[in-house]
């Protein structure tokens, strides 16, 4: 199945300008909104602290369990709905031990709301362990990208190696700008949803990049610039195929997949978007940009 007939030549190369303007103004927003805002919002995952998930059998407000809490520690927590007539407790103080629990939280709903809620969850992680969970994802992020980087550049060149990393640390950029422009809480589902995009995204890079080198070894007289527009052209169906197809399950979950993964699937979207359009875009770009510098190089030598 194929959506671009063969023979199809999209001026690619000629939009890679503005596309690179484009990205930039991106990528500036996204630290522009991470500095302003003074971080992400991390969940207990990485900050540390307690969330408690209460189901009522009734409708309630947020604020009506705010005033039930107001002579406990909880007083100034987050409360967030999640569902129906379900709400999520957030606080930066671990309760760990089940009288903490008990004093803060159950005895002080069951006097406003008798029986008519149900505890379903707690999850309870220290600071410590939070600022070691901090350390060893961004440790990961950053292997990844240096493991694909060697890899790449010893499998390819070099220059394809560079296109790729960029164009996933990019794709990093900008989700997280997103996570942090929509306050939604960074969790260990959020990373994980970081680390999907950067293997989907080198993934559909890799295609690009070596049907580029293909081109190259079979028209070694040709502009590289007019080999990068007829690769990204012969390689444009298989791209928007993998892309919609992922795109349209991740999509399904978003709207039917519940509040549970609402914010994964959210994350998986603008990758998905971003990791095609880098693909295309940026590590392309990177290739031709490398290459022209090389070659101006040799000239000034």
């Amino acid at each position: 199945m194929e959506f671009i007939k063969p023979g199809t030549n999209y001026d690619f190369v000629g939009k890679m300008k503005y596309a690179i303007i484009f990205s930039a103004v991106l990528i500036l927003i996204s630290i522009g909104s991470v500095i302003i805002r003074g971080g992400l919002n991390l969940g207990i995952d990485f900050a540390g602290g307690t969330i408690v998930q209460v189901k009522f059998q009734k409708k309630i407000s947020a604020d009506e369990i705010r005033a039930a809490l107001k002579s406990t520690s909880l007083e100034n927590s987050i409360i967030q709905q999640f569902g129906t007539n379900e709400f999520l407790i957030r606080t930066a103080e671990s309760l760990h031990e089940q009288e903490l629990l008990n004093e803060n939280v159950q005895k002080p709903l069951t006097a406003v709301f008798q029986q008519d809620y149900e505890i379903r969850r707690v999850e309870v992680v220290g600071s410590k362990v939070g600022m070691d969970f901090q350390r060893k994802a961004i440790f990961a992020v950053i292997v990844s990208w240096l493991a694909m980087l060697i890899y790449i550049a010893w499998r390819f060149e070099f220059r394809y190696g560079l296109g790729g990393i960029i164009a996933i640390i990019h794709d990093v950029l900008i989700i997280i700008g997103t996570i942090s422009i929509l306050k939604i809480e960074f969790t260990i589902s959020i990373l994980a949803a970081l680390f999907f995009i950067i293997g989907f995204s080198i993934n559909d890079t890799i295609v690009v990049l070596d049907r580029i080198r293909e081109n190259v070894k079979l028209h070694a007289r040709r502009k590289l610039a007019d080999l990068i527009n007829l690769s990204i052209n012969q390689t444009l169906s298989r791209t928007i195929l993998t892309s919609l197809t992922v795109f349209l399950t991740v999509l399904s979950l978003y709207f039917f997949g519940g509040p549970v993964i609402h914010d994964l699937a959210l994350a998986l979207l603008v990758g998905v978007i971003v990791g095609t359009y880098s693909s295309i875009f940026i590590a392309c770009t990177i290739v031709l940009y490398f290459e022209n510098f090389q070659l101006t190089g040799m000239k000034r030598k």
